[in-house]
């Protein structure tokens, strides 16, 4: 017997997930996978990503996989028509593609690297989300979560266009949460602290540890699945009441004061 009304399984939902191919997009796409979830997965690295969908595909999930560079509105377009056609539709919207930005303020190069980081890191959210809208316009539980950062809540020196585009994010999901919520499509975002990725791989495992016994309530990096799991939650049928929120999953590392 059933007490509760909300359901919390995805399972037959179309998904898509950028930047699926490695770290918490990858980790990602596997969560929703093991939930029964229907995904279209996209990345610019192609062969990692066809190895993903091999993967999963092997495992019975529905999966099919798209080269993307988000960087190209284009491509954009093109992929997200691709994907919901290929599907007969879309219910959730995962916004994970990125990259690491760091360059001084005083770099010759800086409003290159700028440019090119507020194309990947917000740019290409929004466009995304204009592309998905008519086929999430016709889901009764549409979700649209976007992986934002710590960094989105504060800021460290030398990484002003990724801090900055990261607010964005922030600023994005909260404005379309209100312009959306009348059509009952939740917007939210999730906010990474320090995870065991590609992009925090070269940091030595001594100066983690330091780091995260200094910052860190639960004094340990984070893996990339606790953060998909987080992503999972906001696109829950159940989760029709939450919207516009800035989730932090690090650790502790944005209450602690020392």
């Amino acid at each position: 017997m059933a007490f509760s009304k909300l359901s919390r399984s995805v399972e037959g939902r179309v998904v898509h997930i950028t930047g699926a191919a490695s770290g918490m997009g990858r980790a990602t796409a596997c969560v929703f996978a093991d939930a029964g979830a229907r995904l279209a997965i996209s990345d610019l690295n192609e062969a990692p990503l066809l190895e993903l969908e091999k993967e999963l595909a092997a495992g019975g999930v529905d999966v099919r996989a798209w080269q993307l560079d988000v960087a190209d509105k284009g491509q954009i377009a093109t992929v997200v028509a691709m994907a919901c056609d290929h599907f007969g539709g879309l219910d959730i919207l995962v916004n994970n593609a990125g990259m690491s930005v760091r360059e001084p303020i005083d770099s010759e190069r800086y409003e290159q690297v700028w440019e090119k980081g507020m194309a990947v890191l917000l740019d290409a959210h929004m466009r995304l989300i204009r592309a998905s809208l008519p086929w999430l316009r016709r889901s009764d539980a549409a979700r649209i979560v976007n992986i934002a950062s710590t960094e989105g809540l504060g800021a460290t020196a030398g990484v002003a266009p990724y801090s900055t585009a990261k607010h964005g994010v922030i600023g994005l999901t909260r404005a379309l949460a209100v312009e959306l919520g009348p059509e009952g499509i939740t917007v939210n975002c999730v906010c990474p602290g320090p995870i065991h990725t590609g992009i925090t791989q070269a940091i030595p495992p001594e100066a983690k540890q330091k780091f995260a016994r200094r910052r860190v309530a639960l004094h340990r990096y984070g893996d990339p699945e606790e953060v998909a799991q987080a992503t999972l939650s906001l696109s829950l049928p159940a989760a029709s009441y939450i919207t516009g929120v800035a989730l932090p999953v690090d650790g502790g590392l944005t209450i602690r004061n020392a």
